[in-house]
């Protein structure tokens, strides 16, 4: 690459990637913050396992309604139209998950919470094909996803904050969900803006640049169209290749969210810690992630190889859930257990979300990648949800553990079957 496409791609990378990521945080933390404030709720509330993991995961099936319509109006209309409106709307029904006083409200809630949000994530991988080339997109996609381990591991300590304080008379994880909603709000409305839908809009960009990185993106997708024989949209989602990457993410999703719902709650049968410690602890396994991740999406692109770097992700994940049962009485060798199965976990995003648009043509990658994200949030659901379930019916967490070894693993084994073309 010559030095002016070289500065191009990095005016580019500079201006989009550290905005997208401080969306995808606050997405991810509206997501999530649910595990820390379980730490109180199911007390005051009196939710039991079950009932807490069926509500925590019921927001992907919500989730999972707009994956599909959210890609296609990205590739079709304005992702940053898009992204600006689903942003706005979940940030007032976050802030008003503080407010529920039962299991039904909690389930609605959070049913409509995951229906706002939908199509963010499908949205914003079409945004990134738009802008970057299929030799970078690993590498954008990672420092895009790099925001999940961030979010959990800044967003730990904030929620133990949070949960510490009491006013008018509501106890602290009602204030955790209320507050942290209010950063969607905002960046909903910087987002419409900030962002540029393709880079021909981009006044930013020289016009020698934007020539440039247009015409580039132009002529690998008309490869790849070439490539490719005509079919339909629903042809291209019956296609061998798109049904294994969604099984294989709604795996690695089930043992992904298992860990995320429940891990604060795991680290809070540690003895002798108090709820803010609780919260700190939690974040170790996601700083570990970040590194990883951010390394596993460079190499990705480096080699080129997409399958394998995210089949060995998966199947590392397997490892350091079935280590952290086998020395289950040791707290710190367990939560490197924990640590080793959130860098597998993260490790497999970056090189996985390559795959669809190195196998599919253009318009059938943005199909694709809403159908792989719906089915695969159900994991959102399952994971979740049976880790409570297994809990409450065994009385302790060994055998939703081992359920996410099980996922994770599948997940590695399906991706290793896949033939590239």
């Amino acid at each position: 690459m010559s030095r002016p496409e070289l500065v191009t791609q990095r005016k580019i990378a500079r201006r989009l990637l550290p905005f997208l990521f401080l969306l995808y945080v606050t997405a991810f933390v509206d997501r999530v913050n649910v595990s820390f404030a379980g730490l109180q709720m199911t007390h005051e509330l009196n939710f039991s396992n079950e009932v807490f993991g069926f509500g925590a995961g019921i927001f992907f099936f919500g989730y999972c309604l707009l994956e599909i319509p959210g890609a296609m109006l990205a590739q079709t209309w304005s992702a940053r139209k898009w992204i600006a409106g689903i942003m706005v709307g979940w940030g007032i029904l976050a802030t008003l998950t503080g407010l529920i006083h039962s299991a039904a409200e909690f389930n609605i809630i959070r049913f409509l919470l995951g229906l706002a949000e939908g199509g963010f994530f499908p949205a914003v991988v079409v945004y990134l094909t738009h802008w970057f080339r299929q030799e970078e997109r690993a590498k954008a996609i990672a420092m895009f996803m790099a925001a999940i381990p961030v979010a959990n591991a800044a967003g730990a300590p904030i929620a133990g904050f949070l949960l510490r304080i009491e006013w008018l008379g509501m106890r602290g994880w009602r204030w955790l969900l209320i507050l942290e909603g209010l950063p969607a709000f905002l960046g909903g409305i910087a987002a419409l803006f900030y962002l540029t839908d393709w880079p021909s809009q981009a006044r930013w960009l020289a016009p020698a640049e934007r020539e440039w990185i247009t015409a580039e993106l132009q002529r690998e997708a008309r490869e790849k169209d070439a490539a490719h024989h005509p079919m339909s949209i629903f042809g291209a989602l019956r296609e061998p290749v798109v049904l294994a990457l969604a099984a294989s993410y709604f795996l690695i999703n089930t043992s992904g969210y298992g860990l995320v719902i429940w891990l604060p709650k795991m680290v809070q049968k540690f003895p002798g810690l108090s709820t803010f410690q609780v919260s700190l602890v939690s974040a170790i396994p996601n700083l570990c992630a970040i590194p990883a991740m951010l390394l596993t999406g460079w190499h990705s692109d480096k080699t080129g190889e997409r399958k394998w770097h995210a089949a060995f992700a998966a199947f590392a994940a397997a490892v350091g859930f079935a280590l952290s049962q086998a020395f289950g009485g040791h707290p710190v060798i367990v939560m490197a257990c924990f640590s080793l199965a959130a860098v597998g976990i993260m490790s497999f995003y970056p090189p996985f979300w390559a795959l669809p648009t190195r196998l599919l043509s253009a318009r059938y990658a943005a199909a694709s990648f809403g159908f792989i994200n719906l089915i695969a949030n159900l994991g959102g659901f399952a994971g979740p949800y049976m880790v409570g379930f297994l809990t409450d019916r065994t009385g302790t967490y060994v055998a939703g553990v081992l359920l996410l070894v099980s996922t994770a693993v599948l997940s590695s084994v399906v991706l290793m079957f896949l033939r590239e073309r």
